[in-house]
């Protein structure tokens, strides 16, 4: 049988979470053995995932947000050479917008995500930045100065709608990019508003940037808001009239593609802030195993995966 034992890594707003404690002490009632370790500063969260797995463990739970998820994944992938095949994540979101968490169908309540420690872990994909490593989401443009700039109390108060408010707010501020963009078979240049590089479905707070992504198929999907004129006026009569503007995207699905903006570009990974001229986006195939429910929307079955192969 195997050990039931499981390591917490908790975000320090978190420690007094009641329902955090009445999950824990269920799964130990039900035999696991779960620690915790809460994180207190930048590191916290890297140094707990290197303790736990040199102590034994092989389950890491992620409890927070989507950047406390995407730090603990890419320590998790870092460390795959020295414990090849052993070690898994399970996402208990406790943040404000817990984009992949909600995409991957993971139960919002404590105790009913910590009950997939009972699910067998599946294989899925990592993005890959220039060496840097994220799970859910790469953002840019605007989308991705909205979510640097929402604030902390802003969230307490307005949760994930936070994301929303402060994109309408800033609506002035609205701005195109030049960029150009290369992948196999696909070639894009021109001004764009948002781009979503995913190999998970949403970003900002349940904004779906990229609706068909899977955490599986070994390809991210690109979306990119042009940004002409014409397309700007859609969009502002788009947002003012509560209607969606999902066809106004370009969008694509491949292993790698290289960005290029002479200007500039803001990056947002999973909470993580780049900028730069030049990127190279690419996915790293099964470089992780996570929890997640056995029919989660971002699990493709073997025919969807045979006809996007």
């Amino acid at each position: 049988m195997a050990q039931r034992k499981a390591f917490l890594i908790l975000h320090g707003k978190q420690a007094l979470n009641e329902d955090v404690r009445s999950a824990v002490a269920a799964k130990r009632e039900e035999g696991w053995q779960v620690e915790v370790g809460v994180t207190w500063e930048a590191g916290d969260a890297q140094r707990l995932v290197t303790a736990a797995l040199a102590a034994g463990h092989r389950i890491i739970v992620a409890g927070g947000g989507d950047g406390t998820l995407r730090e603990i994944a890419e320590t998790l992938v870092l460390a795959e050479a020295r414990y090849p095949h052993e070690a898994s994540l399970l996402p208990m979101p406790l943040g404000t917008a817990n984009d992949f968490a909600r995409a991957a169908g993971v139960p919002l309540v404590p105790k009913t995500a910590l009950d997939l420690l009972d699910v067998p872990a599946r294989a899925v994909d990592m993005g890959d930045v220039d060496g840097q490593l994220f799970l859910n989401m790469a953002t840019g443009g605007f989308g991705s100065n909205v979510t640097a700039n929402t604030s902390e109390d802003l969230k307490k108060v307005l949760g994930g709608a936070a994301y929303l408010f402060t994109g309408l707010s800033r609506f002035s501020e609205l701005s195109a990019a030049y960029c150009e963009l290369n992948g196999p078979d696909f070639h894009w240049k021109g001004d764009l508003l948002a781009l979503g590089i995913g190999n998970g479905r949403q970003a900002g707070g349940g904004h779906q940037l990229c609706p068909a992504a899977l955490a599986n198929d070994g390809l991210l999907e690109i979306s990119i808001l042009p940004a002409p004129q014409e397309v700007v006026g859609a969009l502002k009569g788009l947002l003012e009239g509560g209607l969606g503007i999902d066809n106004l995207f370009v969008r694509a699905r491949l292993p790698w593609v290289e960005l290029k903006s002479a200007q500039g570009l803001d990056i947002n990974l999973d909470g993580e802030p780049l900028n730069g001229k030049s990127f190279r986006f690419s996915v790293r195939p099964a470089a992780l195993r996570v929890h997640l429910p056995a029919h989660s929307p971002l699990l493709g079955s073997p025919q969807q995966l045979s006809r996007r192969g």
